[in-house]
């Protein structure tokens, strides 16, 4: 884009934009709001019962609970009792078929949180349950699915695998994850004038819950208004299942005509929300005599729960990434969308593609075991190229590789080959205690694969006392996109990064706005801002050239300065004095990501702008005799462009590892045999802590900009790092096959809990 007048500043801030007031537990959060005068409280309804015919129903004991004032059940809902989700499948309340424990029946309103929860536990219920399905498997041989299965092929697999030299095949479980953000859901509906309605939600979508509320209410999207200041974490829990609470609160709020909060318990949000998706891999693989990848037959079985939710996208993602950062010219994935009766799984960092790339690096490491090779030489053989070897299955060539370079000088920089030899000596004289080396990549494609989403809008304005502010359509949930936007407003408007502030994400400021996910939060919003900021300098920039008697270019706003070749004034004096002249000082500004086409019927095109790229380096020790491990060292390289905000982004890079961390080796989802979740408290479901990360954890950064015409000349950090835990799991696979004779297979499920890593040990 073209401009009219350059400016330079510190307009890099310190700290993250809320820091101070989160650290003296000043930030408000939607549980921290006061409430209006005449608020009551909803708790939800939930079935105890998983594939269940619901026969009877008796809500007179909730009813007659202290502090309670009615129940909402489906007969209050004004529009269709569905969600207003994209395949049309999920009832707001279950009945009469009763697909998991913990579905919302209902609602019980009160006059305190307490009170309704405390009565919903007096609902009485007859049903006659049925086995529930709840393997990926059992639902593949029962022929229940949520969507169609999806193929893409690329060459002829089955004639590669047969030509090939050398040929295994195996089958990987990959467990879910729980979100366990920090604020468990919530939603406060404020009935307004004419119909109309304020909705707080804590979601990464305020536009799609204002289309979820609207569409309940049987009212057009204009009379929803949708706001949200900050979450406590989101992970991708929030993009649609943050809308389900809106739409319980709304519904309330409607029948009993007063403000209605809704908050999930910890335990309660556990059990009805979905969680990452788990996967069930088949697969075989044919490859020559270094390791080079012939023939790849994939058959990815996708646990999606009881509805399609983001199920389809999910799958779609983890067939995108199964190429991971190489190069796979014949292959066919075949993907089966699996109903069971399960909370619905839903987004969640990563998106799908760490199930695709956890796959096909397992992949890597048994052809490297296979073939008595180290397997970093087997994946370097095996990496996209140029020429003939730089075009995806689905069709995009990779045109911005940095692969080969970045995982060279990681191996350089952590001195991989001096210390895989060490390991080899250690393990040769050591029984009891193994130790395993791995340093594994990642390519991530970046942009929504849903092209519409692939926009933003932002509004920025500047006040007559120089100070700034700017919406957009983005939502803060702790990764500091606010802090980013706002860095690059001050940066156009050559002000320090603290005279810009950032308000509310409020769907009456920018319409239509998409999620805050696929890593995009900042390239979208961030250079919509941009553009805003750029026009209202341009606006003051050419009146203030009018005024001085040069061109516009020539005008540079540096440091909280505007100068022109004929004399200074200080921002606050040119903003005063260009809205004397009835100038403009607000602007809105548009974006939409160039480049990206996408056939979902076929899956090809180019559905990413550009690809995110790192690797990591892990070292393990195993004790042989209990399965228990500890992780010595990381060593992070790790591509974010030009960094906007260097703390932020090596703070993501180390959330997302721990994530990703915790996702492969201690977070493990439990059901019993009628489909109840176990594991529904943080005494249960162990979420890593300090004492899980590595004795020495190294974080660098990639020195090239993005080439793509980027905001800043970034790259997206959000989910790409997640994915760099997969070092550790192919450690602890080194370290087991250092334990056990011969070169076979390591089968090793995930989460890798000691249990597991002790009988992959002991496996004949």
């Amino acid at each position: 884009m073209t401009t009219t007048a350059h400016s330079t500043g510190d307009s890099r801030p310190r700290f993250h934009e809320s820091a101070h007031a989160q650290v003296q537990g000043r930030a408000t959060y939607i549980d921290d709001m006061p409430l209006i005068e005449g608020t009551l409280h909803a708790a939800p309804l939930m079935s105890p019962k998983a594939n269940a015919q619901l026969l009877s129903l008796d809500l007179a004991p909730v009813l007659a609970a202290p502090g309670v004032i009615g129940v909402v059940t489906a007969n209050d809902i004004p529009g269709e009792s569905l969600l207003a989700t994209f395949v049309h499948d999920e009832q707001i309340f279950a009945g009469p078929q009763l697909m998991h424990v913990g579905q919302v029946m209902g609602l019980v309103v009160g006059h305190s949180h307490i009170q309704t929860r405390q009565a919903a536990r007096q609902m009485q219920l007859q049903a006659h349950s049925e086995a529930p399905l709840l393997h990926a498997r059992d639902a593949m041989h029962a022929g229940s699915f949520v969507l169609p299965q999806v193929t893409v092929q690329r060459g002829d697999a089955a004639a590669a695998l047969s030509a090939a030299p050398h040929q295994l095949q195996g089958s990987l479980e990959i467990g879910g994850q729980e979100h366990f953000y920090l604020e468990s859901q919530i939603a406060y509906a404020i009935p307004q004038d004419n119909g109309h309605w304020l909705i707080h939600s804590g979601t990464q979508h305020p536009g799609e819950v204002q289309h979820w509320v609207a569409h309940a209410l049987h009212i057009p999207l204009s009379q929803v208004r949708v706001v949200c200041r900050r979450m406590g974490g989101g992970f991708g829990g929030k993009e649609t299942q943050a809308g389900h609470l809106a739409v319980w609160a709304a519904l309330a709020a409607h029948k009993f005509g007063r403000p209605v909060k809704m908050r999930l318990d910890r335990g309660d949000d556990i059990v009805i929300t979905g969680k990452r998706h788990p996967f069930s891999h088949d697969w075989q693989v044919g490859f020559d005599d270094q390791g080079r990848v012939q023939g790849l037959d994939s058959v990815q079985l996708v646990h999606c729960g009881h509805s399609a939710d983001l199920s389809g996208p999910v799958a779609d993602r983890a067939i995108f990434h199964t190429d991971n950062a190489y190069y796979l010219n014949d292959l066919r994935i075949t993907s089966h969308r699996c109903k069971t009766h399960t909370q619905s799984h839903t987004a969640f960092r990563g998106f799908g593609g760490p199930q695709g790339v956890l796959l096909i690096e397992t992949i890597m490491g048994d052809i490297a075991r296979q073939l008595d090779l180290d397997a970093l030489d087997v994946r370097l053989a095996n990496l996209y190229g140029v020429g003939e070897r730089d075009t995806t299955p689905y069709g995009m060539k990779v045109e911005d590789n940095i692969l080969q370079p970045l995982l060279q000088q990681l191996a350089n920089d952590c001195d991989y080959r001096t210390r895989r030899q060490s390991l080899r000596e250690w393990n040769e004289t050591h029984s009891v205690l193994k130790k395993g080396l791995a340093l594994t990549p990642v390519k991530f494609g970046i942009s929504f694969t849903a092209t519409q989403f692939n926009q933003a809008g932002a509004v920025v304005s500047v006040y007559t006392d120089g100070s700034v502010r700017v919406n957009h359509g983005g939502t803060e949930m702790g990764q500091g996109l606010h802090t980013k936007v706002c860095s690059l407003v001050a940066q156009v408007l050559g002000l320090p990064a603290a005279q810009v502030h950032a308000s509310a994400s409020d769907t009456d400021q920018v319409a239509n706005a998409s999620a805050t996910a696929a890593s995009s939060g900042t390239d979208l919003n961030g250079r919509a801002a941009e553009i805003a900021a750029l026009q209202v300098r341009r606006n003051i920039a050419t009146c203030i050239a009018q005024a001085d008697g040069c061109n516009a270019d020539a005008v540079v706003f540096r440091q909280g300065q505007v100068t022109s070749p004929v004399r200074q004034r200080s921002f606050t004096e040119a903003v005063q004095y260009a809205y004397g002249q009835r100038v403009q000082l607000w602007s809105d500004g548009f974006y939409a990501t160039p480049k990206i086409h996408y056939d979902r019927t076929t899956l090809t095109g180019r559905p990413f702008h550009y690809f995110a790229y790192g690797a990591a380096c892990s070292e393990v020790a195993i004790d042989t005799l209990t399965g228990e491990y500890r992780l010595l060292r990381t060593d992070i390289l790790h591509d974010v462009g030009h960094s906007l905000h260097t703390e932020i982004d090596i703070g993501q890079i180390e959330g997302g590892f721990a994530q990703g961390l915790g996702w492969l080796t201690t977070e493990e989802l439990v059901w019993n045999a009628q489909g109840e979740l176990l594991t529904k408290g943080a005494s249960t479901y162990k979420i890593p802590t300090a004492a899980d990360m590595p004795l020495q954890l190294k974080i660098k950064l990639w020195h090239e900009p993005n080439r793509e015409d980027n905001v800043g000349g970034s790259k997206a950090v959000g989910e790409p790092p997640f994915m760099l835990a997969i070092s550790v799991y192919e450690a602890l696979r080194d370290a087991i096959a250092a334990a056990r004779p011969g070169q076979a297979p390591i089968q090793l499920n995930t989460p890798a809990t000691p249990e597991r890593v002790l009988g992959a040990i002991l496996a004949p």
